[in-house]
């Protein structure tokens, strides 16, 4: 998914410094002018470090390139668009954000799970699930709101974190549903129970990019999604 700011900026960059998240057909509508610059950051993988990244951008702005800084979703949920406005704000180099489309809610659309649903849930809380060994977060606290849980880059720390939400009150069978590559032609989706949706993931081999969505509103898939797949049938036609 794309805005349309977003594909301007494409149009329009001398070069677009991107994320490994970044669609290859995402890549495909810059400019004819555009030079891409891979920048990706994986868990667990060598990746490009956030200081090189940052500085990068100062340099190619400062050589006169219009940039785009391309990320997956939207920079500013877990995209570390924050880190890298404040880098360029402090080199004096001029620059907007353009809002993204973050994997935490359109995800679950897609998925036909509503993020949020009148008589279910009065909010939702994103999380990070990276981290979560040594970072601190109460996730008991978390638990005892009630509200639904989206996690993002949670998979190696999955049942850390399913342990700690059920030992803040949430019970084991709260629902739960892994959506691996949201809106992708290979997503997959695979429902599961708080209990057992570490093991679930590993029995399936998931991987990342995935997000996990734990709490009643992903129990609504189960009424929706034959009229979503009736839908998609209709305009496959």
């Amino acid at each position: 998914m794309l805005t349309l700011d977003a594909l301007a900026g494409l149009s329009q960059a001398d070069v677009v410094v991107h994320d490994a998240l970044v669609d290859r057909r995402v890549l495909a509508l810059a400019g004819p002018q555009a030079r891409l610059e891979f920048a990706g950051k994986r868990g667990g993988r060598p990746s490009a470090e956030q200081d090189d990244i940052s500085n990068r951008l100062i340099e190619l702005a400062r050589a006169g390139k219009r940039v785009l800084r391309l990320k997956g979703g939207d920079p500013c949920v877990f995209g570390r668009g924050g880190e890298e406005a404040l880098a360029l704000k402090a080199a004096g180099v001029p620059f907007r954000i353009i809002p993204g489309v973050t994997a935490g809610l359109a995800g679950l659309t897609a998925a036909a799970i509503p993020a949020t649903l009148r008589g279910i849930n009065r909010a939702i809380i994103l999380a990070a699930g990276y981290g979560a060994d040594q970072d601190g977060v109460d996730w008991g606290a978390l638990a005892r709101t009630g509200q639904p849980i989206v996690l993002y880059m949670a998979m190696r720390n999955l049942a850390k974190i399913a342990d700690e939400l059920m030992r803040g009150g949430l019970p084991p069978t709260t629902p739960a549903a892994i959506v691996v590559s949201a809106t992708m032609v290979d997503e997959r989706i695979v429902l599961s129970t708080l209990d057992r949706v570490a093991a679930d993931a590993q029995a399936h081999q998931l991987g990342a990019p995935s997000i996990i969505v734990i709490g009643n509103i992903v129990s609504v898939r189960e009424r929706l999604i034959d009229a979503v797949h009736m839908a998609e049938s209709e305009a496959a036609r």
